[in-house]
């Protein structure tokens, strides 16, 4: 970031940065695994009951880990390739955890409803414990803007929910693609009605740095655990 010439809004990038999506996917994933296998287990097929069982936590942050590569890779082919079909991050989270869940042989240890209720746990990330005050405190001073490739529905509901006071929300879909692609952090910046040189992109993720950068914007970086592997 410039010293002389300090931006007037801060993009933040979310997942990662902003909240602790590891821990909190994977805390997820056990709890409703031990509630499905402490209630009736007539509906659970055996073998998916026994293997559930055997599930460690840290397995389940593996689980967790493809999840979240799925999304990577999902929202860098879109960027990279407009001719794709769209879809929003939600819709892509439900379809891989179906995916993943059938891949790792545990088809049927939750109900079709269930799957859909934890497929938005992204909507109920607990937030870094510096982020709700660090935001706070950023507002007597900047604009504080999301800048994320989740839907609008999904940041709305994450700023609520870890207390996070942005002054402004938006979406890659808002742009049409996913970062990295430049429409996304111009549209962003066209949108604050600023020029890029007046904003900063906020990320604990180099490649998302470096593509703000290439579109003139000023870049922070904040590291967070394992993010840079993420």
């Amino acid at each position: 970031m410039s010293l002389s010439h300090p931006p007037r809004a801060l993009l933040f990038d979310v997942f990662g940065t902003c909240v602790d999506w590891r821990s909190t996917v994977t805390n997820g994933l056990w709890e409703a695994t031990r509630k499905a296998l402490n209630a009736t287990t007539e509906s659970i097929p055996p073998t998916v009951a026994l293997k559930a069982s055997q599930m460690t936590k840290e397995e389940w942050g593996v689980f967790t880990q493809e999840w979240r590569n799925t999304y990577k890779t999902f929202t860098k082919t879109i960027a990279s390739d407009s001719s794709k079909a769209w879809k929003t991050v939600d819709e892509h989270h439900y379809d891989s955890l179906k995916e993943l869940l059938a891949e790792w042989q545990l088809e049927g240890l939750w109900t079709e409803e269930e799957v859909r209720h934890l497929s938005l746990i992204w909507h109920r990330l607990d937030g870094w414990s510096d982020s709700s005050r660090g935001i706070r405190e950023l507002n007597k001073r900047f604009w504080t803007c999301t800048l994320s490739n989740g839907n609008l529905s999904l940041l709305n509901d994450l700023k609520v929910h870890a207390k996070m006071d942005f002054t402004h929300v938006f979406s890659a879909e808002q742009f049409g693609s996913y970062k990295p692609n430049p429409s996304v952090y111009l549209g962003a910046v066209e949108k604050l009605g600023l020029s890029p040189k007046d904003c900063a992109m906020v990320a604990a993720h180099l490649y998302d740095l470096k593509a703000a950068r290439a579109c003139g914007l000023q870049t922070i970086y904040v590291e967070r655990p394992q993010e840079e592997v993420s």
